[in-house]
């Protein structure tokens, strides 16, 4: 096996922001975090986390601060991306040439993604890209993306589905699995007793496309309520939604958190874990898998699936009878799908666990990510 002393890890987020990216980096790292140095380049300024691997943030210009309105963003963004991109990228390389490092591993999400693959940094090192998301969803050009592919000493994929179509795209070469996973400890048995309230639990922030699938779950937890079952709607790092307002069920929201052992009992204490998938943006839902599914896997309640039925999220879970799928924006097609999620709860959830073990074991991920043949 190879032995991988420094790793590069360059992406376009704090390995210590809240994001799915973020998770996957973090706990693939875990227990080689001396082994790791994170470079990020940043389009928004934030404030830095610091964590046990030691991280360096280049900021992209010009950056946007979260006061300008959306077309002052827009045109920001567009300078970044077009007039200021080789300025930034220059700084990139500038603070690479400064860390030691044996493998680059690249998060292929951006406009930079690209920024270290030329014959000064690679050559003589290995370079491994993570494909978390297809690239027109990302930000990421269609040539920055096919470059990454055949540079590649390995191609590290978040589905199947998207490892497939970017050979289809830029060439059949090998490529590898490798996301999030569920640690042993990390997997509950289901809940055994019916509870009262029912506990349907969301975490992660509402991007504007979702509202409509949220107005779906609402309308559906009212019209349950009236006929005698008690609901509570837990959010956690979610913005206030003002439509939730005034239901007749109670909503709690809970602010952002990283720490796995909280955010691991608020699973286990909820009865219906629920997944939304936008509709819009086909190359999003086709190939992507939400970290947030890993993590579901392992809870004591049951994933209840609200989105498009040719998903790749949805295609795993449904082969795998691991969740209760509903796939219009019809309430009553949800409030069946939650009647049924209250039956077949248990089953729904076992299943869930076995998807777990077999597909989304931690450790076994981590070992193929860390212990590799020489390429």
């Amino acid at each position: 096996m190879a032995d991988i002393v420094k790793i590069l890890s360059f992406h376009p987020f704090s390995l210590y922001a809240n994001g799915g990216g973020n998770r996957i980096l973090r706990r693939l790292y875990q227990g080689h975090e001396h082994q790791v140095f994170s470079l990020v380049v940043e389009g928004a300024w934030t404030k830095p986390q610091t964590g046990s691997i030691t991280e360096k943030i280049v900021y992209a210009s010009p950056i946007t601060r979260r006061w300008m309105r959306w077309y002052l963003r827009d045109g920001i963004i567009w300078l970044r991306e077009k007039a200021f991109k080789f300025w930034t990228i220059n700084r990139i390389r500038k603070a690479a040439r400064e860390i030691p490092y044996d493998v680059i591993h690249v998060v292929h999400h951006g406009p930079f993604s690209a920024a270290l693959c030329t014959g000064e940094f690679c050559n003589s090192k290995k370079l491994w890209v993570s494909f978390h998301d297809h690239f027109s969803t990302t930000h990421s050009s269609f040539e920055d993306s096919k470059k990454l592919w055949k540079m590649a000493d390995r191609r590290l994929v978040i589905s199947e589905e998207l490892g497939t179509e970017y050979q289809r795209l830029f060439g059949g070469l090998d490529y590898e699995i490798i996301t999030d996973g569920v640690e042993n400890d990390e997997i509950s048995g289901p809940i055994k007793e019916d509870p009262l309230p029912y506990v349907v639990y969301f975490a992660g922030l509402l991007h504007i496309a979702y509202r409509p699938l949220f107005m779906v779950l609402a309308d559906a937890l009212d019209l349950l309520v009236k006929k005698g079952i008690l609901f509570k709607l837990i959010l956690r790092g979610t913005q206030h939604i003002e439509f939730l307002d005034n239901r007749s069920f109670e909503v709690e929201y809970r602010p952002t958190s990283l720490n796995n052992a909280e955010l691991k009992a608020e699973l286990d204490a909820a009865s219906i874990l629920y997944l939304p998938i936008k509709f819009t943006v086909s190359d999003f839902y086709l190939f992507s898998l939400s970290t947030k599914m890993i993590g579901y896997l392992g809870g004591k309640g049951a994933i209840l699936y609200h989105g498009p039925r040719d998903s790749a999220a949805c295609n795993l879970l449904v082969n795998s009878n691991a969740a209760i799928s509903c796939n219009t924006l019809d309430v009553n097609d949800f409030v069946d799908c939650i009647n049924n999620i209250m039956i077949n709860g248990n089953y729904i959830s076992n299943n869930a666990k076995i998807l777990a073990k077999k597909t989304f074991n931690l450790a076994a991920i981590r070992k193929r990510f860390w212990q590799q043949k020489d390429s």
